[in-house]
C-alpha cells in the first residue's frame, strides 16, 4: 500500500511538471501598439509610393498577392511593383492611408488590417477614396503584406 501511494505521488509530480513545462505564458498582444505599427507601415508605403521610387518598397512580402479592382490578381512583389509603376510617369497624385481596425493573432505575428485610402491631385483636390484590407505577417521584426485588396467607394472627382 505504501509502495502504491509513493508511485501515485511520483506519477502526479511528473505529470504536474510536464504540464507546467508545456504551458505557454504568452504576453497579451498590445492591439494599440500593433495599430500604430501598421499605420507606420502604411505611412511608409504612401511616402515611397508618392516619391515615385518604388524599387525601395519594403511593404510587400516577396510572395505577396494583391487584388486590385478590375485586374487579375498580381502575384509576387515584382508584379505588384510593375503594376503600381505603370501609372506613375504621368501621375502627380498623392495617396494616404488610415488604419481603422486591426485584428492581430494571439502571438502578434499575423495582423488583418481594415483601412481607408484617399487620393488627391497636386492641388490637394480629392480624386478617389475607398477601403482596403491587408493581411500582414511579421518577418525579421517588421510587418509585410502577404495579401491585400481594395475597393473604391465609387466617388471619383475629376
Amino acid at each position: 500500500m505504501k509502495h502504491e501511494t509513493l508511485k501515485g505521488l511520483l506519477f502526479a509530480g511528473v505529470a504536474g511538471l510536464l504540464v507546467a513545462c508545456n504551458e505557454k505564458t504568452e504576453t497579451p498582444v498590445d492591439k494599440e501598439q500593433v495599430k500604430k505599427d501598421i499605420q507606420a507601415r502604411e505611412d511608409e508605403f504612401a511616402a515611397v509610393f508618392n516619391s515615385g521610387v518604388l524599387k525601395n518598397i519594403g511593404y510587400y512580402a516577396d510572395d505577396a498577392i494583391s487584388f486590385f479592382p478590375n485586374t487579375a490578381p498580381l502575384v509576387g512583389k515584382p508584379a505588384i511593383i510593375e503594376f503600381l509603376q505603370s501609372d506613375m510617369p504621368s501621375n502627380a497624385n498623392k495617396i494616404s492611408f488610415k488604419t481603422n481596425e486591426v485584428y492581430p493573432s494571439n502571438d502578434g505575428q499575423m495582423v488583418l488590417e481594415i483601412g481607408y485610402f484617399r487620393v488627391v491631385d497636386s492641388a490637394n483636390n480629392p480624386i478617389n477614396s475607398g477601403n482596403y484590407m491587408s493581411l500582414f505577417q511579421k518577418k525579421d521584426g517588421k510587418y509585410v503584406v502577404l495579401r491585400d485588396m481594395s475597393a473604391s467607394d465609387g466617388v471619383r472627382v475629376q
